[in-house]
């Protein structure tokens, strides 16, 4: 096994106790920054914890670098004043992956690590990195670091070469989505922060859609945005700026949507109250778009701007579907569109069948259709499918068992789906959804029937639910 897959193969068994966790030094916070400095250089260390009654913060080199910048002389300062009290911590049995994950997530350098509430010590980004030699807190500092769109280009790359890697090394779809979907949100975030002034960022949210937005996709697909302006505001250049942002993107790997659903479109990059208009034909008008802009506008995340033009347009669609059970019955029909294949069931025991089964369409679709169908139902704002099925059940919307084999065939679908997708990519096809029931390992087969087979019913269900019969 190559060096690079043993380490990641030690990211998945790892616990955050099984790396190097520095002890813990505490600092107390009526101690002046000069003296706190002079004990931080006795023992050699860059960061302390700091005790303020009953709060524990953490001081380092960057609050002291920030501390200097201030009026009052540093032996006059108290290290309280200059600690961050808002610490991300961790315990010390939780997998290495998930603390990767929380660096990620907050943009942190360091976790304080827990036994219950006693703390045992610091665990640093250059320990962890030291420990496996990971690609994702790389590309993470990388994009925020980019300073140019071809810096950018080199960590999108980067992103690819690590779902290869985090998915041979056997970590659980769900997760290396969430981890993906993290850095290609982060990367669009850079991307616009580069091109758009900052007056336009003030002014406006970027949004992800679909499958990005539900923080599910892992290999790029077309690319799904849009921007909301605040009314009022325009901005001479945003064709130019909106242009380029979609250049750039199809550099990195997203490729043009084929309908156009894009910031460089206007129906997609227009004035909050442009949306709301939008949002009500979609609703009420007769375009036989309208439910397909629907559903991929109901899984938008901000990515950069200011996230409560979304937040606002949200609360709009809840109003819209307070009296339109019929058009939302429509709407929810579309996850039964796809019919199963003659015989498929039988096809799968088939080591010699050659026609493909497409699992977006027989499998992913259904349930997210679904699912989000529901959410909209019930007013879940959660994006991805999981946690919109876990506030489903919290709300006695859908029964927990049903909720776990839905998503546990999800995540087996998604999982197979990327396998697949990743031997045609080696092999210098494109990735597609589809899978040869031939092509399919003996371990691969009885899952996948008894995942169609969980579909079929949740189909089924569905259709008493929001009674499609009488549509």
């Amino acid at each position: 096994m190559p060096e690079h897959q043993r380490e990641m193969l030690s990211l998945v068994t790892a616990r955050v106790r099984d790396a190097f966790v520095r002890k813990p030094y505490y600092l107390d916070g009526a101690t002046d920054l000069v003296s706190a400095c002079r004990e931080l250089a006795a023992h050699g260390l860059t960061s302390a914890l700091v005790k303020d009654g009953e709060r524990l913060g953490i001081f380092t080199t960057t609050d002291l670098r920030d501390a200097l910048l201030r009026d009052e002389p540093p032996a006059r300062l108290q290290v309280k004043a200059v600690a961050r009290f808002d610490i991300i911590d961790v315990d010390a049995n939780t997998e290495l992956f998930e603390a990767l994950w929380l660096m990620v997530r907050h943009r942190v350098h360091r976790l304080v690590v827990r036994e219950g509430e006693h703390v045992v010590g610091l665990l640093g980004q250059l320990d962890l990195v030291s420990f496996v030699a990971n690609h994702s807190l790389i590309v993470a500092i990388q994009i925020d670091e980019a300073a140019s769109i071809d810096e950018l280009e080199v960590a999108a790359q980067r992103i690819d070469q690590m779902v290869t890697l985090l998915h041979g090394s056997g970590i659980r779809i769900e997760r290396v989505a969430r981890l993906v979907g993290e850095l290609s949100l982060r990367l669009k975030a850079r991307l616009w922060a580069l091109l758009a002034p900052a007056e336009l960022v003030a002014n406006s949210c970027l949004l992800v859609m679909g499958s990005e937005g539900r923080g599910e996709q892992i290999l790029k697909t077309d690319q799904d945005n849009a921007l909301v302006l605040r009314d009022g505001f325009a901005f001479a250049g945003l064709a130019e700026v909106t242009a380029r942002f979609s250049e750039a993107l199809a550099r990195f790997g997203y490729p043009p949507c084929p309908g156009n659903i894009m910031v460089t479109n206007p129906l997609w990059c227009q004035s909050e109250t442009g949306f709301r208009e939008a949002i009500r034909g979609w609703l009420m008008g007769d375009d036989p778009e309208g439910p397909l802009r629907l559903a991929i506008f109901s899984d938008a995340a901000p990515a950069a701007g200011d996230a409560a033009l979304l937040n606002r347009l949200r609360e709009y669609l809840d109003s819209m579907f307070a009296s339109h059970d019929a058009w939302l019955a429509r709407f929810a029909a579309a996850a039964d569109q796809f019919q199963e294949p003659g015989r498929w069931w039988a096809r799968l025991t088939s080591r010699r069948d050659e026609q493909p089964l497409d699992l977006k369409k027989l499998g992913i679709f259904p349930i997210v259709h679904g699912v989000r169908s529901l959410a909209l139902q019930y007013r879940v704002h959660e994006l991805g499918t999981g946690a919109r099925l876990a506030r489903l059940v919290a709300g006695g919307h859908i029964d927990a068992q049903v909720a776990r084999d839905l998503q546990d065939s999800l995540h087996f679908l998604m999982a197979t789906r990327l396998a697949h997708q990743l031997e045609q990519r080696s092999a210098g096809a494109t990735p597609t959804n589809e899978v040869r029931p031939s092509q399919l390992a003996l371990l691969e087969r009885e899952p996948l029937r008894d995942s169609l087979a969980v579909v079929k019913r949740f189909r089924a269900w569905l259709r008493q639910h929001f009674r499609f019969d009488s549509l």
